[in-house]
């Protein structure tokens, strides 16, 4: 089982909290939750789960680090493609290293 911190979720009514935890449960690879921890079955995840998941947690703010854990060689193409709307909130931004110069400095 793993387990995605949810808490500190900022709701906008009870009906928007209603929805979290109901849209969640919907999801197939999601068990239960417990008390701000959504319950997952396990690290390897259908594409359709995992896009829930994605949404899900961009959607109410949840931080989406904790998703990376679920890439893997077969997702990879697509999870963590640079252009995906997701990518830097979930694998942070990637340093490119071509444009990057480093400075020596003269001797005296």
């Amino acid at each position: 089982m793993v387990r995605l911190n949810c808490s500190g979720v900022k709701f906008g009514s009870q009906l928007d909290e209603k929805h979290l935890f109901s849209w969640a449960l919907e999801i197939p690879c999601v068990v239960r939750w417990e008390q701000d921890q959504l319950v997952v079955r396990s690290r390897r995840l259908s594409k359709s789960d995992l896009r829930d998941l994605v949404a899900l947690l961009w959607r109410y703010n949840i931080p989406m680090q904790q998703l990376a854990q679920f890439r893997n060689s077969t997702n990879e193409g697509w999870f963590a493609a640079p252009g995906t709307y997701w990518h830097q909130r979930m694998f942070g931004q990637q340093p490119n290293l071509s444009s990057k110069r480093t400075r020596v400095p003269r001797a005296t």
